[in-house]
């Protein structure tokens, strides 16, 4: 599983003709009663918003960061694996979903979703989903496909399962380094409004560089969200993939 997780931060190659939909257009989309309302205590149509985002988890290390969230007061978006995660670490989904982050799904075995069959497709996402909703009540709304893979074939299943495809801007290749001070200045080099940044908590030089991740960010007067909120008062609609 490693050698597979350690290429999720992998430029999307050949995903770069994907007709993807940004958060700003997404946002413009919305229903005019909704574009007219403001949404919840942010609204990133006048917020300097960015999306952080942890695939791959939960791991050993996701309680020091679900601590280090709460302290900062920071909502996430966790895209996480099925087998040896939600499946070891069930108490941990339980506490992302309660301490008010997004639970999102990175499918069960982290299979390349355009290389297995549509019935293998269907499997690798509705277990994971079947999961996170037996442990938090709530089905997933949000996947993201391992290594940023996609194709028609997964589109067309995400649609009938209710899933948007979320990508990224920022991505730090903390599977390649234990040098946290080097994912700090990668992540803040890459930043944008309306950026989702791709991590994993599940290697170890990650966790201790998101306080400084975050305390920079926030110096630069951003204000960090979940996808759902980045994207709002738009919504994720099922069968599209959103990368900024």
């Amino acid at each position: 599983m490693f050698v597979a997780a350690a290429s999720l931060a992998l430029s999307l190659g050949g995903c770069t003709e994907l007709d993807t939909t940004a958060p700003a257009a997404a946002r413009a989309e919305a229903a005019p009663a909704a574009a007219q309302a403001r949404f919840g205590t942010v609204d990133c149509r006048e917020a300097k918003c960015i999306a952080l985002t942890f695939d791959a988890g939960p791991s050993e290390n996701s309680a020091r960061l679900l601590d280090i969230l709460k302290e900062k007061q920071v909502p996430a978006t966790f895209f996480l694996l099925g087998k040896r995660h939600i499946e070891k670490y069930p108490e941990l989904v339980e506490r992302m979903a309660a301490e008010g982050h997004e639970v999102a799904s990175h499918t069960w075995d982290h299979k390349i979703l355009t290389r297995i069959t549509p019935a293998q497709i269907r499997d690798e996402l509705v277990r994971t989903d079947d999961a996170i909703e037996r442990i938090t009540g709530r089905r997933p709304t949000l996947m993201r496909p391992p290594q940023g893979r996609t194709d028609d074939e997964v589109h067309k299943i995400c649609r009938e399962l209710g899933l948007s495809e979320v990508l990224w801007s920022v991505t730090a290749k903390d599977y390649a380094t234990t040098d946290s001070a080097l994912i700090t200045k990668r992540v803040l080099a890459q930043a944008t409004r309306d950026g989702i940044i791709l991590l994993h908590d599940l290697y170890q030089g990650t966790v201790p560089a998101v306080p400084g991740i975050i305390d920079a960010l926030k110096e630069r007067g951003y204000v960090f969200v979940t996808v759902p909120q980045l994207l709002a008062p738009g919504k994720a609609e099922p069968g599209k993939v959103y990368r900024p």
